[in-house]
């Protein structure tokens, strides 16, 4: 499977949609003690950032570990609730496409190399990026209100 492909056609596909959200859609959480769209996309920003450190240490490493990440506690953080859509939504995009980039430029053979975040069991760099494009389809399944959400993984 070409992850690069997989990565790149899920943001091009999403993008469109991601746009049409409006701004007040955006704000609106999916429910009580759920996050707005704007903080899922946030999240899904934060996924980046981290898997970003991820994939590169599975590339150029004979073994990666490293640490899970309070995803409640970045999203706060970040203040995605006070960002405007569009720039959320734009740099999601920007950062994925770099990520997309990383993942084609990986040698086919390093896809196997075996990686460990946090408690959880060694998977291979290449389960870890496949991973990573499931989780992103999950959250933008929700935050679009989809009636059929991507199950994840995990």
């Amino acid at each position: 499977m070409d992850l690069s492909a997989l990565l790149s056609d899920t943001i091009a596909r999403e993008l469109p949609r991601l746009r049409a959200v409006s701004e007040e859609q955006a704000t609106t959480p999916r429910g009580q003690g759920k996050w707005s769209p704007k903080e899922e996309l946030g999240h899904l920003i934060d996924s980046a950032a981290n898997n970003h450190l991820r994939f590169v240490g599975g590339a150029t490493a004979p073994e990666f570990r490293g640490p899970g990440y309070a995803q409640e506690e970045w999203v706060r953080l970040h203040r995605y609730s006070h960002m405007p859509w569009e720039e959320i939504v734009a740099f999601w995009f920007q950062y994925n496409r770099l990520l997309a980039r990383l993942v084609a430029a990986i040698p086919a053979g390093q896809m196997e190399t075996k990686c460990t975040v946090g408690v959880g069991p060694a998977v291979t760099l290449g389960y870890l990026i496949e991973d990573y494009v499931v989780h992103m389809q999950h959250h933008i399944d929700q935050l679009l209100l989809r009636e059929t959400v991507t199950p994840h993984p995990r």
